[in-house]
């Protein structure tokens, strides 16, 4: 178990596309493991990876804060024009320069390993920060043969135990669309 210093900060960056109790209680479980200062929501305006957003960047602005709104330790940002990109690289950089942050964790789910080493300067962002992954169904022992977990050879990578949050934004679209 990676024990980080009283200052480190979690980020979980993401399109939260839409936001969700998932996402929360990720964070919850993050706050209680890793034991953050803080953890930062990065709202990207578009997953790089994937062809457009199901809801308006305001609206999952919107959606992440109320979910937020009893957790100060938690806080949504949108650094997308702030920084001119949503590559997570980059957020990197604005903390390490700007918030003059020196100890990192970048959370995940398990799914984004396997195209992890798809991700712009993808070593890169595993020298600077390090690396907190959250069981996924289906995904998590394909994901400790990715290529970024040999390549980090179990250094700057804790995998979470954690139940299984049964709950995704795909499924939470899929309802919306059946239901209208």
């Amino acid at each position: 178990m990676l024990i980080p210093n009283k200052k480190a900060v979690g980020i979980f960056g993401g399109s939260f596309d839409p936001p969700h109790r998932g996402h929360v209680q990720i964070s919850k479980i993050s706050l209680k493991k890793i034991k953050f200062k803080k953890i930062y929501w990065v709202i990207t305006k578009k997953n790089p990876l994937k062809k457009k957003s199901f809801f308006s960047l305001k609206q999952r602005i919107l959606k992440s804060k109320k979910f937020l709104k009893d957790y100060k330790n938690i806080k949504v940002l949108y650094l997308d024009g702030k920084i001119k990109s949503s590559n997570t690289i980059n957020v990197i950089k604005y903390f390490k320069k700007i918030k003059k942050q020196k100890e990192l964790y970048l959370i995940l789910g398990s799914d984004n390993l396997l195209n992890f080493h798809k991700w712009k300067s993808w070593k890169k962002i595993v020298k600077l920060t390090k690396l907190v992954v959250f069981s996924r169904k289906g995904y998590d022992k394909k994901s400790k043969e990715s290529k970024v977990v040999k390549y980090l050879n179990k250094k700057n990578i804790v995998f979470i135990k954690n139940k299984k949050i049964n709950i995704s934004s795909t499924s939470i679209k899929r309802n919306y669309i059946k239901n209208f």
